[in-house]
This record gives structure tokens, C-alpha cells and sequence, in this order.
């Protein structure tokens, strides 16, 4: 077995352990991808730091992973980070950053997203109370009759 074919298998594992909320062992088999920089290593990983699962709550860490996930264009981290900005969680609040993050999440169709984003610009939650820009992102989430 070469070395990638074991790496794969040691991911699918971490992946596995993971998704059957075994999250000490997923920490440990992905963390060394994380630290490589692979994207859905570092928003898992980010996970578990904002929740305590399997290590330590540490919310620095957390923000610094899912941030650097994000910021490699992975949709699912680009909400997650979002999140963290609109909830002032990991990090301070920041509605601008959070609509930025949601957008660019919306734009490879992430439809809670879109649906976020559209609540925002309904509220005027971090950008300027829009209501026909909400009625468009929620048309885009694939809802006709909110807003």
C-alpha cells in the first residue's frame, strides 16, 4: 500500500469517526490534514473545537481553522464562519464580515445561506434593510412566498 493510499484511508476513517460522533479519534486521525491545510479536515476539526467534541472548547482555535477553510473557497466552512460573525461566536460580532462570508457561501448554492443573508438584508441585520434584495435571495434559496 503506498503512502497516499494509506493517507486516504486514515482520512476516511477520521471522516467515519466523525460522522459517528466518535470525535476524540476523528480529532486525532485529522487533525495532521488540517495542519496540512486540507479544507474539510480544517472545518471539521473547526467544529469540534467550537463544541468541545473529542478535545477542549477552544474557540481561537476554532475561528483560526474554520477561517482558513473558508478562506479556500469551501462552502460549508464560508457558512460556518458566517455563523460565527452573525452570532458573535469564536469571534466578535460583525454583520458585514458575516454577509461577505454568507454571500460567497449562497454563491455555491448553500441555501441556508442564501436564506440567512436574506433574513439579514429583510432585518437590516449588518446590511442596509433591503427588502426586494431579501425577496431575491429567498427566490434564489428556492422559497417564492417569503418576505
Amino acid at each position: 500500500m503506498s503512502q497516499s493510499d494509506a493517507e486516504s484511508m486514515d482520512f476516511a476513517s477520521g471522516m467515519a469517526a466523525f460522522e459517528a460522533k466518535h470525535f476524540s479519534r476523528a480529532m486525532q486521525m485529522l487533525s495532521p490534514f488540517a495542519e496540512q491545510g486540507d479544507k474539510v479536515a480544517l472545518h471539521l476539526c473547526a467544529i469540534m473545537c467550537q463544541n468541545g467534541l473529542g478535545v477542549v472548547r477552544n474557540e481561537a482555535r476554532a475561528f483560526k481553522l474554520m477561517k482558513a477553510s473558508a478562506e479556500q473557497g469551501y462552502g460549508l466552512a464560508q457558512h460556518g464562519l458566517g455563523f460565527m460573525y452573525l452570532e458573535g461566536e469564536c469571534v466578535e460580532k460583525n454583520g458585514e464580515e458575516a454577509a461577505k462570508w454568507f454571500r460567497l457561501a449562497g454563491e455555491q448554492g448553500l441555501q441556508g445561506s442564501l436564506t440567512t443573508l436574506g433574513m439579514m438584508y429583510q432585518q437590516g441585520n449588518g446590511v442596509p434593510q433591503d427588502e426586494a434584495e431579501a425577496k431575491r435571495l429567498f427566490k434564489l434559496a428556492g422559497f417564492d412566498d417569503l418576505g
